[in-house]
């Protein structure tokens, strides 16, 4: 298509999408979508990757939205997903959006209810993945006294 053909915005997903972009790039700004995943959608909607998003017709459009909402029936695979074996229902899902950080939350909320170590790190608000403390995370520590 030419470049005056373009729409400026897409909606996929109910994100907005920059038109400019290639597909897989302009997918990744949907929460929850990374590189990998975007490429494998591409993949299974048989829409060319370095094809620019604003050249989308309606009907690619909501093909690549019906993909990224039910990843499993359309053939992505289960390694793919984000939320794998679910912790409340044990089941596999693709969160997106607004469901992603509010599992997150519940996740961080969860694990300082039970006080394990994590949980314990976060509600200090300390690294939880086993950084050194030393000279990294000042701002949460506090300023270094001066000799």
């Amino acid at each position: 298509m030419a470049e005056n053909n373009l729409r400026h915005i897409v909606r996929v997903a109910n994100v907005d999408l920059p038109g400019h972009k290639h597909l897989w790039v302009a997918m990744t700004k949907i929460t929850g979508v990374g590189d990998t995943f975007a490429q494998a959608v591409c993949k299974v909607a048989s829409i060319p990757m370095d094809m620019k998003a604003g050249a989308l017709s309606e009907d690619q459009v909501e093909k690549l939205t019906n993909i990224i909402v039910n990843p499993q029936e359309n053939g992505i695979p289960v390694w793919m997903l984000n939320r794998r074996r679910d912790p409340e229902t044990g089941s596999d899902r693709h969160l997106m959006i607004g469901k992603l950080s509010f599992a997150q939350q519940n996740d961080i909320k969860r694990l300082i209810k039970i006080k394990c170590y994590r949980g314990n790190r976060h509600k200090r608000k300390l690294p939880v993945r086993g950084q050194r403390t030393s000279s990294n995370f000042r701002n949460k520590k506090g300023s270094v006294k001066k000799r």
